[in-house]
């Protein structure tokens, strides 16, 4: 396993993978990592809906204008918020706190040697609905992410995103 700065710094958008499913270890571990992630007031107002049937995966592809690459991929993961449970019971807590869940699950398949990319659900409506419909996901929850996981299909080339233009001391 990888250390927590090269997890970090190789993780990269992997958006072409191998037919090999995950092993049910994978997806928990998975799963775990996600659930760790820090949330307003521990609420954790996350649930996550994982899709690997091939039809299911199709339906969501075709559904899904940036997110074609689940149709392929062995596993897709739908990170969701739930307000209910939320901070102040906020739709904005929610979504918060499923984002950083949804970062922990990237970071987790690097770390696992797997690869995956996040495809935005929230805040397009249509495509919100288009899941919530494919999935059957009550319209309570918000359907955040998209996140096709496998094992890459060719070498992941990270990108240095460091810019020290973004970084002000004490003060903008």
């Amino acid at each position: 396993m990888k250390d927590f700065f090269q997890v970090v710094h190789s993780r990269a958008s992997v958006r072409s993978f191998l037919p090999d499913a995950l092993r049910d270890t994978e997806i928990d571990a998975l799963l775990r990592a996600a659930m760790a992630a820090p949330s307003a007031v521990n609420m954790q107002p996350w649930e996550f809906v994982v899709v690997v049937e091939k039809n299911t995966r199709e339906q969501l592809a075709a559904a899904l204008p940036y997110a074609k690459m689940a149709a392929e991929a062995p596993a897709v993961f739908i990170v969701c918020g739930v307000p209910a449970r939320a901070c102040e019971k906020s739709a904005d807590f929610a979504v918060l706190d499923a984002s950083i869940a949804c970062e922990n699950l990237l970071l987790a398949a690097t770390a696992l040697g797997l690869g995956g990319v996040w495809t935005a659900l929230f805040p397009d409506k249509s495509r919100i609905e288009d899941v919530r419909r494919i999935l059957g996901i009550p319209k309570d929850v918000i359907p955040l992410a998209c996140v096709p996981i496998g094992r890459p299909a060719g070498p992941v080339k990270p990108k240095d995103k460091y810019n020290p233009e973004y970084i002000h001391k004490e003060r903008w």
